[in-house]
């Protein structure tokens, strides 16, 4: 008969008897990571996706039309053991945002789901010591439940993590940046078994119309728009001990993890999305110069035209393309007026905004809007 640990709630945790085999029996993640050096997209246990698809049938509707959208299929997130592409399930979200007219879905995704659904993550991190000591896990070991997530733990005056995209787009990633501060926080209170909150988010995307529900869980304004995606505790809580650490359990998960680290493939970015992701927090603040960019990604402007054209890209078509996707995402949210959408993509002046629309679409912003609306 397994030994069981209690949880904040009293809940029964998977002890080191359960989760050794699943490690034999090949059910942690480490087991489900490709065994190739080949240079693969970034990829995803799918956790996110299934929570997104059962939201979808409560409310009626068929998931298979937008999974098949996204590029993925029932079957796919049906066997637990199939990897999706972390772009694929970015782009699921959007699409069932859009269906449930949700705009805080990846937020309401992470109220309630079962932290133990984050796999070898979540166990790794709920062994250890103290809540610094967990979210140095978090860092180290984040890929092994989404390769397009890197997390960076920092204490100094603060105890911050912060959140990057790799080899994926950041700017059309809303939802699942919103899931993981939430899913974060609850992470961090069942842990500890206490109510602690951040004293400081931010987000690079814009506030929307439904961003309040953020500001009352947080127990803080979030800051969006910003320049990166961050979740910070007062300096203390690293200290915080966790109510079921366990130094023995934690050995062994660590090395498991560190296992499954070094199975991982070698992902593939492109330099175009490298440039997405160094151009989204800099364009609210007008620093869209292609020398600005290239310092960034630590090249000469040469080196970045020359990368770029390898992929028939120039910078101006990645920034253009970029503006665009982002102009017709935030006509959108009513919350947001034509003013604000300029200065979040980077013109100095309404009217250069205006111009560079009719350019792309034939149609002015406004009138794009109320299609928009029409059609919702």
């Amino acid at each position: 008969m397994p030994i069981l640990l209690s949880s904040a709630k009293g809940l029964p945790v998977l002890t080191s008897v359960r989760i050794l085999s699943l490690i034999v029996a090949g059910g942690v993640s480490m087991h489900r990571l490709p065994m190739t050096v080949l240079a693969m997209p970034p990829g995803a246990l799918g956790l996110v996706a299934r929570l997104a698809v059962a939201k979808v049938r409560v409310a009626g509707l068929d998931p298979a039309p937008l999974l098949s959208k996204a590029g993925l299929s029932l079957s796919q997130l049906q066997d637990r053991s199939v990897r999706l592409e972390a772009a694929s399930q970015i782009a699921f979200l959007n699409l069932v945002a859009d269906a449930l007219r949700d705009e805080v879905l990846g937020f309401h995704l992470a109220e309630a789901f079962e932290l133990r659904e984050a796999d070898l993550l979540y166990f790794v991190l709920a062994s250890s010591a103290t809540l610094g000591e967990a979210l140095a896990r978090a860092e180290r070991y984040s890929t092994i439940t989404n390769e397009g997530v890197r997390l960076q733990c920092r204490q100094d005056s603060d105890l911050r993590l912060r959140y990057s995209n790799v080899g994926v787009a950041r700017h059309t990633d809303r939802h699942q940046v919103e899931f993981w501060a939430r899913a974060l926080v609850r992470i961090c209170q069942t842990l500890t078994g206490t109510t602690i909150r951040p004293i400081r988010v931010t987000f690079a995307h814009p506030r929307c119309g439904a961003s309040g529900e953020l500001d009352a869980f947080f127990g803080c304004e979030v800051a969006f728009a910003s320049e990166h995606d961050d979740v910070a505790f007062a300096r203390g809580a690293s200290q915080l001990r966790l109510v079921n650490a366990d130094p023995y359990l934690n050995e062994l998960l660590v090395r498991s993890c560190d296992e499954a680290l070094s199975h991982q493939a070698r992902l593939a970015s492109s330099v175009r999305v490298r440039v997405e992701n160094t151009l989204a927090p800099l364009l609210p603040h007008g620093k869209v110069h292609v020398s600005e960019v290239a310092r960034a990604l630590g090249m000469s402007e040469r080196t970045l035209a020359r990368r770029l054209g390898e992929e028939d890209l120039t910078f101006l078509a990645v920034l253009e393309d970029m503006r665009k996707d982002l102009a017709l995402h935030y006509l959108a949210d009513a919350s947001l007026s034509i003013s604000r959408i300029a200065w979040l993509l980077g013109y100095q002046e309404v009217s250069a905004f205006n111009h560079a629309f009719k350019r792309w679409t034939g149609q002015a912003p406004t009138q794009m809007r109320s299609r928009i609306t029409a059609r919702t």
